[in-house]
């Protein structure tokens, strides 16, 4: 990473003129060219992060060695702002024998909430694989679509298809799933690739992500979905906190192996598969097994694990931006965990109540005291 300057400001034609934050970066390229030089690299990369106030630049050895040693030597420049080696992430989540039911149907009452909101006007930016633009149960819901990987076309990939369906598909057309924010609309950045087109998951890597949080920063989305899971990562757990200091709200699948990045930033959202004791027990639970979800070629399948279940979560997040939106991410996430610390409960999520607290009106509670009547 290499200091961006200050911008400059270019007078306009009108009334008013604009900030170049381009300024200098001829000469940012000429001294990455010469760092690579010297330190036995090739540039292959580059992309500008004002959100960091820095332009990042990937290089990578001609022979084999200690990735880490590189970017430590490299780190030493006084020219360098920071230096890290890229590292691999994979979206979490996989296939598991079908069941032939929506469980945050019943479970979460979606209908009723359904009635009060549906997440209409919020944006969502999922970064994930690439999301089928086309599938019937996403006709209309996807606001743009971007790719950040290099070298790889956009591409309808099974992983980002599934977590876009789960938060946003289209409700009451007669085919497929209610998403559960119907009337959020998606942006689909793909920073993730399906490697063989059996592939139940999919990889990225510390620049495709970082390029995609980066985007959707400037994009302002009311919520991020990141169903990825990976080592920590210092120039994501940066780009993680420039979008809660912007007031984006962030929710991440929660990787039981607890060695993800997102531990570590605070008012992140973290979500586990209901009846994942594996994972923190600060971790939100949501459904996350069984899920019905659209894939790629217009169709459907059952889906399992955290990444589906943080697509539950971000959706939910759509539904309160449409009843309360000022709210800031510390306070969204307040109203997810409830007056009960998590460390004291791993219960599944209950929306419900969740929209019950900003309402202040009872949503669903006639339906749950009716469940509760014994029969004669």
């Amino acid at each position: 990473m290499l200091s961006l300057a200050p911008p400059r400001y270019r007078p306009g034609t009108g009334y008013s003129g604009q900030y170049d934050a381009s300024y200098g970066s001829g000469e940012r390229q000429r001294t990455a060219e010469a760092l690579a030089r010297r330190h036995g690299l090739t540039l292959v990369g580059e992309w500008p992060m004002p959100s960091l106030g820095v332009d990042c630049f990937v290089m990578e050895a001609k022979d084999s060695g200690r990735p880490a040693d590189i970017a430590s030597a490299l780190a030493a420049d006084p020219r360098v702002e920071s230096a890290q080696a890229v590292q691999r992430f994979e979206t979490l989540g996989h296939d598991d024998p079908l069941y032939p039911m929506q469980p945050a149907a019943e479970r979460w009452h979606l209908a009723e909430l359904h009635a009060v909101t549906t997440g209409r006007d919020a944006r969502v930016a999922t970064i994930d694989s690439g999301v089928d633009t086309t599938h019937p149960d996403l006709t209309g819901q996807i606001e743009l679509a971007e790719n950040f990987v290099d070298g790889r076309p956009y591409a309808a990939e099974q992983h980002g298809t599934a977590v876009a369906g789960i938060i946003a598909a289209r409700a009451d057309d007669g085919i497929g799933i209610a998403g559960i924010a119907p009337g959020a609309k998606l942006l689909a950045l793909r920073a993730c690739w399906q490697e063989s087109p059996v592939a139940r998951g999919a990889a990225c890597t510390s620049f495709t992500l970082a390029k995609a949080l980066q985007f959707a920063i400037v994009k302002k989305p009311h919520v991020i979905n990141l169903s990825v899971g990976g080592p920590p990562d210092r120039l994501l757990e940066r780009l993680l906190d420039a979008a809660l200091a912007a007031g984006i709200v962030v929710v991440g699948a929660d990787d039981a192996r607890d060695r993800t990045s997102l531990s570590s930033v605070p008012n992140l959202i973290r979500v586990a598969a209901d009846g994942d004791t594996r994972s923190s027990a600060a971790t939100l639970r949501a459904p996350g097994r069984d899920v019905p979800a659209p894939v790629p070629g217009g169709k459907w399948n059952f889906v399992s694990g955290s990444s589906f279940a943080a697509a539950h979560v971000t959706g939910v997040v759509a539904l309160l931006h449409q009843l309360d939106r000022g709210l800031a991410p510390q306070r969204v996430r307040a109203l997810l965990e409830g007056p009960s610390p998590l460390e004291s409960r791993l219960a599944h999520l209950d929306a419900c109540a969740v929209i019950e607290r900003v309402t202040r009106s009872s949503v669903c509670i006639p339906l749950r005291e009716a469940r509760t009547v014994p029969a004669p």
